[in-house]
């Protein structure tokens, strides 16, 4: 096969991809094939490559990288350094669109795991999904043409998951939920005609009736012939999606075939410790031990978007002292909203957040330097939260220097031990931000908010992104600090539904509003609002779509999906 030519029946094709960073091979001879109307799930624990490797279809690799092998997008080869390293440039530039290869009209389209790190923060969500839309009906007249580019928009939007895309398009970035930043790089994706998209953990940070919808929804994308690269830690999902699996671990494929053989019978030890799709915490009780005193109270909170919209009204929540409150809710629903106010994030409300009787100032700037130690939050888009030229431990030893005044040779010191008790290596931990996985990064912005001794730890889908085991231990240390510092107490936003069974309390949100709130045995074994009910049904299984099909010789599979 020449160098200029996919395989026969392939949209795309990576052959022998070897990429190493800082001497150390992050993938090791990685080779798949993505077929037109057929969905190739990349599984594997956090670090395992699975990101580098559905980045490299899209030509984007590490700074600094060597990189060998062969990528194959439409027939031309994309993304081949036959020698050298990637030059280290600065930190990509966001606002552009979703990022894709064209070849031979052929793009790629990207939904990545951190949404922002495309999206424009200073320009409407709308606006350029507008853009691309007007340069497809140009040959309309000039009212016609924005009519009909607005149609368009709005139609992406919907197959994307975003029905009310008349209210969202007149928003920036940081006014929308995770899920929906993630969705509107999806419609970018659509809008540009894509015929690979690579869906970087897209039901990561989803509640359970989004996730369903983000399931049915890449079935469909794929029904239109485009060939879907699926990276996740959900085999939920992946068992519902994919026609074929790949298994990564440690930057290599360990095993690979059709979705229901690897899943059901594993051929290879590394493949059998992944865990079952029914998720299983080896969890038996609550977190921590809550007192009776209040720690953080909020009251009569209104919060509104800089157009004056409310978004969010609180009449009264109160956190106890060593409680876990898990918040939970639709994307969109005000959960993170909520979240930045308590932590002086998001300043345009009305009312009070107090922090035992003192009203703490609505702007994070405003605060001094207890209170910002007092209160620390861990951001759901992880890597936005970290500056991508400095190492990663660097950056988290400078809370400890910053807010407590530690030396910063102790600072390093702490920082190695935390970041070690979240799983994260020596190794890891001296590399800048773009050598880490999603996953990683996400641990090591909470060892960099634990490291403030915070009295109240706000932590925004904390467990979202990463495998099963990690997930657990994540838990496991929430709950030790819980139990062993009587001066921490935990707000937990999540969609996570087992990991809010381990919350003392729960409150749910819709449309910006508390609809229920009680102990989490009570909210979540005997759901009183019909909101709540239909998420723990939701989270129980991930409704598989039936067998939808797409070009001649070709299906989204559809199997049994078991627990989420």
């Amino acid at each position: 096969m020449s160098g200029s030519e996919t395989a026969p029946g392939a949209v795309a094709e990576i052959e022998g991809l070897t990429v190493s960073v800082g001497g150390r091979r992050i993938l090791d001879g990685v080779s798949l094939r993505v077929r037109p109307g057929r969905v190739t799930a990349l599984v594997g624990p956090s670090g395992s490559g699975k990101t580098t490797t559905g980045r490299a279809l899209l030509g984007e690799f590490p700074a600094g990288a060597l990189v060998s092998g062969t990528v194959r997008v439409g027939g031309e080869r994309v993304g081949h350094v036959p020698s050298g390293p990637v030059p280290v440039g600065p930190a990509p530039v966001r606002g552009g669109p979703a990022r894709g290869t064209a070849a031979r009209g052929a793009p790629v389209g990207h939904v990545p795991q951190d949404p922002a790190a495309v999206l424009n923060p200073v320009r409407r969500v709308g606006a350029l999904l507008h853009d691309i839309a007007l340069g497809q009906v140009r040959g309309l007249p000039r009212r016609a043409r924005r009519q009909a580019a607005r149609a368009r928009v709005l139609e992406a939007m919907a197959a994307a998951q975003l029905p009310d895309g008349a209210a969202l398009v007149g928003r920036f970035p940081h006014q929308l939920s995770g899920g929906q930043q993630q969705r509107i790089v999806l419609a970018q994706a659509l809008l540009l005609g894509a015929r690979v998209v690579v869906a970087d953990e897209p039901t990561t940070g989803q509640d359970a009736l989004t996730r369903r919808r983000v399931v049915e929804e890449l079935a469909a994308v794929a029904a239109r012939g485009i060939g879907v690269v699926l990276l996740s830690h959900d085999l939920a999902a992946v068992r519902a999606l994919a026609d074929e699996v790949l298994v990564l671990r440690d930057g290599r494929v360990v095993e690979r075939g059709p979705a229901q053989r690897v899943l059901r019978s594993p051929a290879t030890s590394g493949t059998r410790e992944l865990p079952p799709v029914k998720l299983a915490l080896t969890r038996d009780t609550a977190f921590g031990a809550p007192r009776p005193d209040v720690v953080l109270r909020v009251r009569d909170l209104h919060a509104r978007h800089p157009d004056g919209s409310e978004v969010l009204h609180v009449p009264d929540l109160a956190l106890r002292g060593g409680e876990c409150l898990a918040v939970l809710g639709r994307s969109g629903s005000g959960k993170t909203t909520l979240a930045r106010c308590l932590a002086g994030l998001h300043r345009t409300y009305d009312g009070q957040v107090l922090l035992g009787p003192v009203v703490l100032p609505r702007s994070l700037r405003d605060r001094d330097r207890r209170q910002l130690a007092a209160v620390q939050y861990v951001f759901q888009d992880a890597r936005a939260s970290f500056d991508e030229r400095r190492p990663l431990r660097d950056q988290v030893a400078r809370t400890a220097v910053r807010l407590r005044g530690v030396p910063a040779r102790d600072a390093r010191a702490e920082a190695s031990a935390m970041l070690g008790a979240l799983g994260l290596s020596t190794v890891s931990a001296d590399r800048c931000p773009g050598g880490l996985s999603g996953g990683e990064l996400q641990r090591a912005a909470l060892a960099r908010a634990l490291l403030a001794r915070p009295r109240v730890l706000v932590c925004d889908e904390v467990t979202a992104g990463l495998d099963t085991d990690t997930r657990r231990d994540t838990l496991d240390l929430l709950d030790g600090l819980l139990r062993t510092r009587g001066d921490m107490s935990l707000v937990l936003v999540t969609h996570d539904l087992v990991a809010a069974r381990f919350a003392s309390r729960v409150a749910v949100l819709d449309a910006g509003e508390v609809v229920e709130q009680g102990s989490s045995a009570e909210v979540l074994t005997a759901p009183r609002h019909p909101l709540t009910a239909a998420l723990v049904a939701a989270s129980k299984a991930v409704p598989v779509p039936d067998a939808i099909p797409g070009p001649a010789g070709s299906s989204c599979r559809a199997s049994e999906a078991g627990s989420a």
